[in-house]
């Protein structure tokens, strides 16, 4: 059987122009050779399988050629590759600073390439210093390391320093379709892509995953080969899940999430995929950001057509919960509960847009005026009186019918309707809190339902004629012992512009308190200031409680100027505040 050789060997790059994705680096090499502006201590940084150790072979191969060496010259007599993490210690610096001396036999330069240089002892840097500071002339080093800052700063201040970055999808898909093309091997667009995605950036890596799919499928490489090979969630299973999504069908969306567990995956991969997914689609939906989607043409294409279906509040919505979840992944005791709960809330976000779209409203009788819609009254017709009708069909009918009173006004242009009212067969008892504040809730829209057919007064009245109406008001509660609405009332003092009283409360307590007796008070103010179109406006100033939390000094304080008698007991007993 013939020796097989891995692409990751048989493709390495044999000059600079074969190097991918580092065409910064590999430029500036060459114009330095070039213009012989060559450092003698070259550092090669950068995550694994980017070109460092490759870029380094070239260079030294480059360096002691003349044009007159055969194509097979590989200068291995000039060439000396020293292992760092297994060569750390301070014998082997010395060992390779003894040979630094002697010349090369063949071509201009000695290259002493030294791979993952972090490995090295601390004394062995030390060691390393002097020779890489002052080289002889016909000497080079080249260090290479993924972890630049584990090297001690001494050394990299001696050394011309290379970033070399990840190679990108792009070029990492365009040359494994070179490669497969030379090795007459089929491939979709896609199923490239996604080999060039999980490599994260590393040329090798993608290299290696191309061999290991071939390998798997043949010489036809499909999408569905490399998903089902390299255990990754296909883009079908986010673009179903988003569908479900969109289309708020939760048993479709928890069946599907249990068919990919099935299948070996993982839920949190799961859900980590569906927030970049959102993303994607995110960044579909405006054309400058489009650039910014690494996939290939036909998934592109899905993602433009499903972008058009979710909005961009519902995209921000999702990729919120679904990083949430992926952050409470890890410590989660029910993991899958965690990941379907979450999918039921992102299915539920346009349902509960849909519903809070479709709530009834009431109008005040001011935007009709306005439109010039006259006002009508509508009549309640008189319920027909059937002696035929046992008591308790007519006591039955009683109960479910209930007509507006002929003081409640709609605005309508043609004829007026004929409003029934059902009530609910489950009684309510007068004294339950449901009745209580469903009373209140019909009071506060009242206010905003024209009672009588003359327009209300609506005199005008300044700030202390408001002033002084709200403190008869606190004053009376305070009479009839409803001492905390009295007191939240008294926190700030109310401020008008136009009709429109505003009020600020240190809480949202305070808040709430109000608001369930706007009622009264609105009554209160409109009659007083004979205005009924003052309205109520409340709001909550964080600033104001920080304000209002006293010390134990400062309460003290605040007894004593109310009772000077308390001071004298604590100066007597020799009392501690």
């Amino acid at each position: 059987m013939e020796h097989f050789v891995v692409s990751a060997r048989k493709y390495r790059p044999q000059t600079f122009k074969d190097v991918v994705g580092q065409q910064a680096i590999t430029n500036t090499l060459l114009n330095a050779i070039d213009n012989n502006h060559l450092a003698q201590a070259l550092l090669f940084t950068g995550p694994r399988g980017v070109g460092k150790t490759t870029c380094a072979r070239i260079l030294a191969k480059m360096i002691n050629s003349d044009g007159t060496e055969t194509n097979d010259e590989d200068f291995a007599f000039n060439i000396f590759e020293l292992d760092a993490a297994s060569n750390n210690s301070v014998d082997d610096i010395r060992s390779l600073t003894d040979q630094v001396r002697i010349p090369p036999q063949v071509g201009k330069y000695k290259v002493y390439i030294i791979d993952e240089v972090h490995m090295l002892s601390q004394a062995a840097f030390n060691a390393f210093l002097k020779t890489l500071e002052e080289p002889p002339k016909h000497c080079i080093f080249i260090l290479a390391t993924t972890e630049k800052h584990k090297i001690i700063p001494t050394i990299l201040s001696r050394c011309q320093i290379f970033d070399f970055k990840r190679i990108t999808v792009k070029d990492a898909k365009e040359y494994l379709k070179f490669i497969a093309e030379e090795q007459g091997v089929t491939a979709d667009d896609d199923a490239l892509h996604i080999i060039a995605q999980k490599a994260d950036g590393a040329m090798r890596d993608a290299l290696s995953i191309f061999d290991r799919v071939v390998s798997f499928s043949g010489k036809n490489l499909t999408r569905q080969a490399v998903t089902e090979n390299l255990n990754v969630l296909d883009y079908e299973t986010y673009f179903t899940s988003t569908d479900l999504i969109l289309e708020n069908k939760i048993p479709e969306l928890l069946l599907q999430f249990n068919n990919t567990l099935s299948k070996g995956f993982d839920g949190h991969h799961y859900i980590s995929g569906l927030a970049s997914h959102f993303r994607d689609l995110l960044v579909s939906k405006t054309p400058e950001t489009i650039e910014l989607l690494e996939v290939g043409e036909q998934t592109k294409a899905k993602y433009l057509e499903q972008s058009k279906k979710a909005s961009q509040e519902f995209l921000l919505q999702g990729i919120n919960l679904a990083n949430d979840c992926d952050l409470k992944y890890k410590t989660s005791k029910n993991q899958r509960l965690l990941i379907e709960l979450c999918l039921m809330q992102l299915a539920s976000i346009t349902f509960d847009g849909e519903k809070k779209n479709s709530r009834h409203y009431i109008i005040p009788a001011s935007y009709f005026k306005k439109k010039g819609i006259t006002p009508i009254p509508v009549e309640m017709p008189k319920q027909e009186q059937n002696n035929s009708v046992t008591d308790n069909s007519k006591e039955d009918n009683a109960k479910t019918e209930l007509a507006y009173s002929n003081k409640v006004k709609a605005f309508q242009v043609n004829e007026p309707p004929t409003i029934i009212l059902k009530k609910e067969t489950k009684r309510t008892s007068g004294l339950s809190l449901n009745s209580i504040r469903a009373k209140k809730e019909h009071l506060i829209k009242q206010m905003d339902v024209v009672i009588e057919e003359e327009d209300l007064p609506k005199e005008s009245f300044t700030e202390k004629e408001l002033v002084n109406a709200w403190n008869t008001y606190i004053e009376i509660i305070r009479d009839k012992g409803k001492h905390n609405l009295a007191s939240i009332l008294s926190i700030d003092a109310p401020k008008v512009k136009e009709t429109t009283v505003y009020l600020e409360f240190p809480n949202a307590t305070n808040k709430v308190e109000v608001e369930r007796n706007q009622y009264d008070l609105l009554s209160y103010i409109r009659k007083s200031l004979n205005n009924y179109d003052i309205s109520l406006s409340i709001s909550i100033n964080e600033v104001m409680e920080k304000k209002y939390a006293y010390t134990t000094a400062e309460k003290f304080e605040k007894l004593k100027e109310k009772n000077p008698n308390i001071d004298i007991l604590r100066k007597t007993f020799d009392l501690d505040i």
